[in-house]
């Protein structure tokens, strides 16, 4: 397969315009941008690259709002009320992290619901910076109806997704993300545009019979996790996200993946929590200890180890893309035929 390499800037100032060009505002394009090739850079590429089309497409026909600005209502001491403006998440996601950033370690424990969103992306990208900022976080956010629930035939829930991630000192944070499905649907997107077949435990098709076709998982229903445990937990991320957020349960959004329908209009909730202050100065110590006694057992990694390894990488020999996959974000940036050595 031919492949073109490019740097982490490169590839962020081409899907950056690739998003202007199909009307979507220069500061949430680049706000978007960084947040794709952040997923490109940790391997996440079903968050990445892959994501150009689809997003240019809902801008470009008004299912997202390029130009959206998010609004912060606080609704509690500790509680904040976003307004995504059924615009790209990350404007919005940006903005909750900043201000529980700010609001957390005055509190104890500060929360953000967000509502009228769009796919929040690469989750541990967002907690880890608010474990940056000294604190730990949880972030659950569903999406359009992917998983039926367990014994059932019919999309109910998204993939669901959970992201953790807890600070460490001078060390990288602790980032644990994840979905409830056995595998992201974006895994199964960067399947499907390489022609490639997927396992046979990740999707049922249309037909409810397991399937290796990944446009057939697509249009049919993936299976959870720890199958009727999976399942329930994605029914708790849903009433997280949706319900308590009052965002647009996940049989009512629309497609992630096309230009056509409604907004999704689905939900995130952030939770930030000081840690120092609840553990009564002990957080750090008994966190180093968790992690030691597993760090000391032969065959146990970290999670995010490979995460921090594929930064590394990016940043040393940066992005590699598939040939075909590169061209089609220069055509949607208008640029076509300016193609760097392979």
């Amino acid at each position: 397969m031919s492949t073109v390499t490019v740097t982490q800037a490169e590839l962020k100032d081409l899907i950056a315009a690739a998003l202007v060009r199909h009307d979507t505002s220069a500061g949430n394009a680049d706000l978007v941008a960084a947040a794709l090739v952040a997923a490109e850079t940790d391997g996440q590429k079903g968050h990445g690259a892959s994501r150009v089309e689809s997003y240019s497409a809902q801008s470009a026909s008004g299912k997202v709002d390029g130009h959206a600005v998010p609004t912060c209502t606080k609704v509690a001491a500790a509680a904040l009320r976003v307004d995504a403006g059924n615009g790209f998440s990350f404007p919005a996601i940006d903005l909750a992290v900043r201000e529980l950033a700010a609001l957390a370690p005055a509190t104890g424990i500060a929360v953000a619901a967000i509502h009228r969103s769009h796919h929040a992306g690469q989750m541990g990208a967002h907690v880890e910076r608010l474990a940056e900022a000294g604190l730990v976080a949880l972030m659950v956010a569903n999406t359009p109806k992917a998983m039926a629930p367990w014994g059932g035939s019919d999309g109910v829930f998204g993939t669901n997704p959970i992201a953790f991630a807890a600070p460490r000192g001078d060390l990288p944070p602790l980032v644990i993300d994840l979905s409830l499905s056995k595998v992201a649907r974006g895994k199964i997107l960067v399947a499907s545009q390489k022609g490639e077949p997927i396992p046979d435990d990740w999707a049922r098709g249309p037909d409810g019979r397991p399937t290796t076709d990944a446009k057939a998982a697509l249009a049919g229903t993936l299976l959870p996790i720890g199958d009727a445990k999976g399942a329930a937990l994605a029914l708790m991320v849903e009433v997280l996200a949706a319900a308590v957020t009052g965002a647009a349960l996940a049989g009512e959004a629309a497609s992630f993946f096309t230009g056509e329908g409604d907004p999704p209009a689905v939900g995130q909730l952030i939770i930030a929590i000081d840690p120092g202050s609840l553990s009564g100065g002990l957080f750090a110590e008994r966190l180093e200890t968790l992690l030691g006694s597993m760090a000391a057992q032969d065959g146990v990694r970290l999670p995010g180890t490979r995460r921090l390894a594929a930064r590394e990488a990016a940043a040393r020999d940066g992005l590699t893309l598939p040939r075909a996959q590169y061209d089609q974000i220069l055509g949607l940036a208008g640029r076509a035929g300016n193609q760097p050595e392979t």
